[in-house]
């Protein structure tokens, strides 16, 4: 069949665009692209000074041409000790390498970030003969949050965290940087149902206590005391039903102002910390 398709007619597509489609188009490397969710990239002078002393496999190190002031001078010190590549590259790479410009001047690629099983917390714990302290993480997708509720984390003496797998962001560049090397001294499991992990803790007697801030039970007045996992939700939806029901109890902070809810990870500080007061006051 011939095409009925009149002279000087258009096939559907938008006439307007045509004097666009030879135009150059802005083009994003592909590795650019998925820089922020890369899991062995380690930048920041203090994460890459703890990654390397941490003992964690570092394949090469780049450094900012010209930097050699200050810390820097102890990482590429540290990284030779170590026999460890080092690079010396542009600034402008190491901006395109983080997406960032906040690295410091130094960026690692190190091996993937080995996560552990919950059963390795509670038998760190044991370990240490202190009853387990456990953070569960119930979806958080901001990596900054995560590597701050890391970094307060290791701070509190919390024995480790769980994530789930899905609804949530990966040990990524940037959580190690706002983590501040914390990750490297933090026992993180990741697990394919959050409601299953915390039955499995409660079978070892670990009370679950789930952060809600229409929970009818004050932290404050809420005994944290003991092997205790603290369970905080999506940054934007709070805890799933699912979750929420498995919890031995539900506990909210108090808010006196306008401002109904906090950040996630200053969330996680004030439980943290409320539950270390508990726990030297007995």
């Amino acid at each position: 069949m011939k095409n009925s398709i009149p002279k000087g007619k258009t096939t559907g597509r938008n006439p307007a665009r045509k004097k666009f489609d030879n135009q150059p188009r802005p083009e994003r490397r592909r590795d650019e692209q998925k820089n922020e969710d890369i899991e062995n990239m380690v930048y920041g002078r203090n994460s890459v000074m703890e990654t390397i002393r941490s003992g964690r496999t570092v394949d090469k190190l780049f450094v900012a041409k010209g930097e050699r002031e200050g810390s820097i001078v102890r990482v590429i010190a540290m990284a030779k000790d170590k026999g460890i590549t080092v690079v010396e590259a542009e600034k402008a790479k190491l901006d395109s390498m983080t997406r960032s410009s906040a690295h410091q001047g130094v960026v690692a690629i190190t091996t993937e970030f080995s996560y552990c099983e919950p059963e390795d917390i509670i038998e760190y714990a044991e370990q240490k003969g202190e009853k387990p302290f456990i953070i569960v993480i119930d979806g958080i997708n901001d990596p900054r949050n995560l590597g701050a509720i890391i970094r307060t984390a290791d701070a509190a003496g919390v024995h480790g965290i769980i994530l789930p797998k899905r609804g949530a962001c990966g040990l990524t560049a940037t959580v190690y940087k706002t983590a501040a090397g914390a990750c490297e001294y933090m026992k993180i499991a990741r697990v394919v149902n959050i409601s299953a992990a915390i039955e499995f803790l409660k079978e070892k007697n670990i009370w679950i206590y789930g952060t809600d801030g229409a929970a009818e039970s004050d932290i404050y007045d809420t005994d944290l005391r003991g092997a205790a996992a603290i369970v905080l939700g999506d940054e934007g939806t709070g805890l799933s039903r699912l979750v929420r029901e498995r919890c031995d109890r539900l506990v909210s902070i108090p808010m006196a102002g306008q401002i109904t809810s906090l950040n996630i990870s200053v969330a996680a500080a004030v439980a943290m910390y409320e539950k270390i007061r508990q726990d030297r006051k007995q």
